[in-house]
């Protein structure tokens, strides 16, 4: 409900600015367009917070109107400021500038306020159809002086009052908690709904957006064929980028939704979007047009047809549209102009129908209970009958191999990013006008930026080697791209650009070593980049034999192009198609052997009771707590116990512990308890405190027989209860616990679900993963040997505090 009120607010407060703007005097604006300008980037901002955060499981239609909204007023906002300061000097400049954003914005509300309709969500629909209305005004505004400022000013005071109305039911609701809505605002029968229809399906929420970011930057080149606008120029550049801009977070959130292929897409055509705002900047301070390398796009042809392929697995639908991408490259291609010549216009029409389209079949299927069908279960049932290609399908399709993460591989688009990267440095360029080659788009968006958003997400996917080599060549492919095809270089060579080269060798190397262990094909990618960098190297000291380069070039270009291949079969089908080899070196120990470890999601029920049949056939097992991850073994199997004593080789002075869920596990030796400590355990528990208590007799009754003699030291036990419900829960289905440190003794201790196996390899069975540990402290150890004459001691002092635990022993001595 709050991100809905900021949501609404902005929306509000935007058109409140663009009706301030409209019904001042054209010479004497209340509000400058700088200022306005400003305004809009800065509500743009809040508008893309709102979309961005509101829940993957809610479809409300919010989340496509805020995040489209806010990419349209990014754009209009830079127009203005450019306006501002005089960059669009020309009488009809402006016009030719907002005339193809605010057609493109009136059809995407429209078909969002259509859907909204259709899906009963008419407050969000009527304000979507209100936005529209205005940007509808706007264009006929500039393109007939019929009509004046002030049904445009009207339009947008429409657009602030309901969305003001809907803004204040919503703040009402929550203000009341449900009790006080205005008549249309309260969400309980629409959320009631979408839990009885249950969640989307796994339809991604943003591929709406981003499909509708498509027919924006289409638009800039369909009004120019259509002759609503005069000429290509720097006017429609804020469009152009705003709309890449916006698809690369568009890209984060599909694979935040599980998408791997539509965020693959939204990658590569965030790329053509920010080279065609390149090429139409570019005659802004040269007078010719800059000249697009013709090789390079077939290959971008060739890896938009492939990725379509893969797409239409899933949906031949949305195959079907990247195959319109396939077209617009080759007519780039074979038209020496580029995004100025008429050819690659005609099928920037077709973009622009297909991404509307496809986005109207997006956002239905996200909202309504009966699907417009896009082939997939045509496709399912064809592959059905094939014995070879099986479909990977399931709640862990996008799991990897170590626990669990919230984004989806990033990996078949960084190497498809190597693929354009390589294949652009085979362009020849003028060195005396580096930027009139369409080069730089190619080497650092690509290969540069797009590069680092596959290597995030592939850390947060627990892979370390991965994503640290992604980064590093991103940052190799950012500042070679702009030394070399920026004009930074220049004709000259210097002594600092070999320096930087050897440098990233240096660091390359070790990834070379290190990709030894992981797989052949790791190995050959790291290795070409290294020839490529070594052309890099002798280009610098002015030593490069002739052809060394492109042969480099291409080489790696080739094995990148095969990992992408790879990566993409390997998460579209069950076993690998395309295989990336075995490790060329390998060693004993952790990883070693043929057996995998169990890493299971902490979130599901189901985990945890594998995880409790684990423990109870006498596995031992990581787990997460209230404080670090700890190895466990249950009471009831001596042969466990025994079994992580010697994987931990634990060390006399750090003994293992008990853990129960309950003090009723106790319950039947209470009186063997003195009744101060007794309270005592109640009055601390559950929390990160354990308790040394003597050793007795209560100990036997937990079932570890000769076992036990590895628990604790002869006069004494630690015990505790866990605060964390997963931990409890555990304990409930399993008994009583045997507990140490998931960590070889002696280490630092484990935060991380990632790391149990990493310091413990096969010796542990299982690992239930939970991320990150709440706590990097452990708990602190009390020493309660001689509580009943008062006195207590510290063994260590963990994150509880010794002042709140003595206040805790004074309260129950007071009782």
């Amino acid at each position: 409900s709050l991100h809905s009120c900021i949501g609404l607010l902005g929306i509000s407060a935007g058109s409140l600015l663009l009706a301030v703007h409209f019904y001042s005097s054209p010479r004497a604006p209340l509000i400058p367009s700088t200022a306005l300008g400003v305004l809009l980037l800065i509500l743009s901002a809040l508008l893309a917070y709102a979309g961005i955060r509101r829940s993957l499981r809610n479809a409300s239609l919010l989340v496509p109107l805020c995040l489209t909204l806010s990419a349209f007023w990014c754009g209009y906002g830079v127009i203005l400021v450019l306006a501002g300061q005089g960059a669009l000097p020309e009488p009809g400049d402006s016009r030719d500038a907002l005339v193809p954003g605010l057609a493109a914005l009136a059809l995407a509300l429209l078909l969002v306020a259509g859907v909204g309709f259709l899906c009963r969500e008419p407050l969000l629909a009527l304000l979507a159809a209100a936005v529209a209305l205005a940007s509808a005004h706007e264009v006929a505004l500039h393109c007939s002086s019929s009509l004046g400022p002030s049904a445009v000013a009207c339009a947008h005071l429409g657009v602030c009052l309901v969305g003001g109305y809907f803004a204040l039911g919503r703040i009402l609701c929550l203000l009341t908690k449900g009790k006080v809505a205005l008549p249309g605002t309260d969400l309980a029968e629409s959320k009631a709904r979408e839990q009885s229809r249950g969640s989307a399906g796994g339809t991604n929420p943003f591929a709406a957006p981003g499909l509708l970011l498509n027919a924006l930057s289409a638009s800039v080149f369909c009004c120019r064929l259509l002759g609503a606008t005069h000429k290509l120029f720097l006017g429609h550049v804020p469009w152009l980028w705003a709309a890449g801009t916006y698809q690369m977070g568009i890209c984060v959130l599909s694979y935040r939704a599980m998408d791997a292929l539509m965020a693959t897409a939204f990658g590569f055509t965030s790329i053509l979007q920010l080279a065609a705002g390149y090429c139409l900047l570019y005659p802004a301070w040269q007078p010719e047009e800059p000249s697009l390398p013709t090789p390079f796009l077939v290959v971008f042809s060739i890896l938009f047809a492939v990725l379509a392929l893969f797409l239409s697995l899933q949906s031949p639908v949305d195959g079907l549209y990247l195959l319109v991408f396939v077209t617009y490259c080759i007519a780039l291609a074979c038209s020496p102009g580029g995004f100025f010549a008429g050819g690659p216009h005609g099928v920037a029409v077709a973009v622009f129908v297909a991404s509307a389209s496809v986005a109207v079949i997006h956002l239905y299927n996200v909202r309504a209970r009966a699907k417009i069908p896009t082939g997939k279960g045509a496709v399912k049932a064809l592959l059905a009958r094939s014995s070879l290609l099986k479909l990977r399908e399931g709640p862990d399709l996008h799991a990897p191999y170590l626990g669990y993460s919230k984004y989806a591989d990033a990996e078949a688009l960084a190497y498809a990013c190597s693929v354009l990267a390589s294949f652009a440095l085979t362009t020849p360029g003028d060195p005396q006008a580096p930027l009139a080659t369409v080069v730089i788009p190619w080497v650092v968006v690509a290969g540069g930026i797009l590069k680092l958003l596959g290597g995030s997400v592939a850390f947060a996917r627990g892979k370390t080697l991965e994503s640290s080599a992604f980064i590093l060549y991103a940052v190799m492919w950012i500042i070679w791209g702009l030394t070399r095809y920026g004009g930074l270089h220049g004709t000259a060579r210097s002594f600092h650009s070999a320096l930087g080269i050897v440098a990233f060798l240096l660091f390359n190397s070790f990834i070379v070593f290190c990709s030894l262990f992981l797989n052949a094909a790791w190995f050959l990618y790291s290795l070409t980049l290294t020839l490529v960098a070594v052309s890099f190297l002798l280009d610098a000291i002015r030593a490069l034999p002739s052809g060394y380069d492109m042969a480099a070039s291409l080489l790696f270009g080739l094995v990148s192009f095969y990992c992408f291949l790879a990566a993409l079969s390997s998460s579209t089908f069950e076993g690998r198609c395309l295989p990336l080899g075995g490790p060329l070196v390998q060693l004993g120990g952790v990883g070693a052997g043929a057996t995998k470890c169990l890493h299971l999601p902490a979130r599901k029920a189901s985990s945890v009771r594998r995880i409790a049949d684990i423990l109870r056939s006498g596995g031992t097992c990581g787990i997460p707590t209230d404080t670090v991850y700890v190895l466990v073994a249950a009471c009831s199997r001596p042969d466990a116990v025994e079994k992580a004593h010697r994987s931990k080789r634990q060390a006399q002075d750090r003994p293992m512990s008990l853990w129960i869920s309950s003090l009723k596990q106790l319950e039947p030796a209470k009186h063997l308890f003195t009744p101060l400590l007794w309270d005592f355990m109640e009055a601390a528990w559950p929390s990160p405190i354990s308790l040394v208590i003597p050793r007795g007799p209560w100990v036997d009754l937990l079932g570890m027989k000769d076992s036990a003699k590895y628990v604790g030291t002869p006069g004494s036990v630690a015990i505790r209860i866990p605060d964390c419900s997963v931990t409890t829960h555990l304990i409930d289905l399993v008994g009583p616990i045997v507990v140490t440190s998931a960590n070889p003794t002696g280490e630092a201790d484990t935060t991380h679900h990632n790391q149990v196996y990493a310091k413990l390899g096969e010796k542990v069975d299982a690992v239930l993963c939970a991320g990150p540990s709440p706590e990097n402290i452990a708990s602190t150890v009390v020493d309660c040997t001689k509580i009943d004459s008062g006195n207590i001691g510290f063994f260590r002092v963990g994150i509880i505090p010794k002042s709140q635990v003595l206040q805790i022993l004074e309260q129950v001595q007071e009782k």
